[in-house]
């Protein structure tokens, strides 16, 4: 179905019975027995919803994780040996081993000499679960040649030894490592699948060469959503529209953040480029930076906390007075509430991923998954953020739930402006859309990937039941 278009008996805001032309990838008419002939699509009643929207999300690295072990569940240290071992009597000797998802809740600070007693036929790379870390064995690297190189991402010891830690070092990692790209197509299937429609990809090392990547993806239907694309440097986007470009990505490390007059000269470049800045926030130092920094450089419409992991009371106000939108990952209550409530201080806990609170200010908050270091699935967000339970069952800052309308809002607005109006079904909007298989009231009850029956990009159904 790419041409005309009626999905028939469907609820749009609230209005059961109602049938949705589409022509031309757009909404034409709304209204009860709409009559002409076209390709029809029975909504049987569902709601027919905006399609939903990921606002931050790392898209390659999504799509390495399908061939990565993945420490789910892992909770000690015998846990995390157990899973390591099981994976490596899986492959030949000298195979390569990637790993996602540690903490040091699970065996401790990690390096090259616990690995390498692990491992030690097989190269090895363990992800921290910030994404900021990877950790090798000797094995890997020696293979990816570290030893001998003098970049500032490779940890050393005293006596000048890789400890086998890489800080930040993606792009180093990539050019070193012969890796065939993983597909997309999998991961378009799978967001589809979620009623999703549009993406901001949030990786800071996109460049030309993997802008394009994604471009082509899309342009070949392998990841049919609507992209926007955040990078570290300058950005371009192609003339067809396989892409937007998003924010210019600035991010911050607690142990190791930038002076104030270096983060505001990078804001200014941003400016230069006619780009709005969007900050990597999970602490309050880095917060705390960030602020200071949009103070003196000035802030403009566009300009976003990303994370906003510990937000003290007495932020909000500047937050709100600065203008900045926060894109916040609801799902983390459920996904680590149970390591926060053991590790972050009580009086703290009420500073972790706000939602309601900034809401009630009038600062501008849009959720997102911020996949693979979380779950993809936006409904399992919209569960917790109405919720704030833990996995295990605990509560974790309950003064932060909103009403599921609301959370399910904070996925519905306009891809390029986070946190802004619902986008609604009216002609002339985009069709894009996300048809439930019940009405939406029954939805929010119980919101979960299952209810989805349908997702439409531009009129085009990427996913059916």
């Amino acid at each position: 179905m790419t041409g005309s278009l009626i999905i028939r008996n469907v609820e749009v805001d609230g209005c059961a019975g109602l049938d949705v032309r589409i022509e031309a990838g757009c909404v034409a008419e709304v209204g009860a027995g709409l009559p002409g002939e076209a390709d029809e699509l029975d909504g049987k009643a569902g709601a027919l919803t905006p399609g939903l929207v990921d606002h931050h999300i790392h898209l390659f690295a999504l799509a390495a994780q399908a061939q990565s072990l993945t420490l789910d569940g892992v909770r000690s240290a015998s846990d995390f040996e157990a899973g390591i071992g099981a994976a490596l009597a899986a492959r030949a000797p000298g195979r390569w081993l990637r790993v996602t998802g540690y903490h040091e809740a699970m065996a401790g600070e990690l390096g090259r000499a616990l690995l390498d007693r692990m491992a030690p036929r097989h190269p090895i790379r363990v992800q921290h679960q910030t994404g900021s870390l990877w950790v090798l064995n000797s094995l890997a690297l020696a293979a990816v040649g570290a030893e001998g190189a003098s970049d500032d991402c490779i940890e050393r010891d005293a006596a000048g030894r890789p400890t086998g830690r890489i800080w930040r070092g993606d792009a180093w990692l990539r050019e070193r490592l012969a890796d065939d790209p993983p597909s997309l197509a999998p991961i378009g299937r799978q967001l589809a699948a979620f009623g999703i429609t549009a993406v901001t990809d949030a990786s800071v090392t996109t460049d030309a060469a993997g802008a394009a990547r994604l471009a082509e993806a899309h342009r070949d239907g392998a990841l049919p959503q609507r992209l926007i694309l955040m990078s570290g440097g300058e950005l371009v986007a192609p003339p067809d529209g396989a892409f937007e470009v998003g924010p210019l990505k600035v991010l911050l490390d607690d142990h190791d953040l930038p002076p104030l007059d270096e983060f505001v000269t990078r804001i200014g470049q941003a400016r230069a480029w006619r780009r709005p800045v969007a900050v990597h926030c999970v602490t309050a130092g880095e917060l705390a930076l960030t602020l200071a920094a949009f103070e003196a450089a000035g802030a403009r419409p566009g300009d976003r906390i990303e994370h906003g992991g510990v937000v003290p009371t007495e932020a909000i106000s500047v937050i709100r007075a600065l203008g900045l939108t926060v894109v916040t990952q609801p799902a983390f209550v459920a996904e680590r509430g149970e390591r926060y409530l053991a590790e972050v201080e009580p009086r703290e806990q009420a500073d972790l991923y706000r939602c309601a609170s900034l809401r009630v200010a009038g600062i501008p908050v849009a959720a997102s998954s911020d996949a693979p270091y979380g779950s993809p699935d936006p409904w399992r967000g919209v569960a917790a953020a109405v919720g704030r339970l833990t996995d295990a069952g605990q509560s974790l800052g309950a003064a932060e739930r909103v009403s599921a309308a609301e959370a399910l809002s904070m996925y519905h607005g306009d891809p390029a402006s986070p946190g802004g109006a619902r986008r609604r079904i009216e002609p002339g909007a985009a069709a894009d859309l996300c048809l439930l298989k019940v009405p939406l009231a029954e939805a929010l009850r119980a919101p979960s990937a299952d209810l989805v029956g349908a997702t439409l990009i531009g009129g085009r159904v990427v996913f059916a039941a």
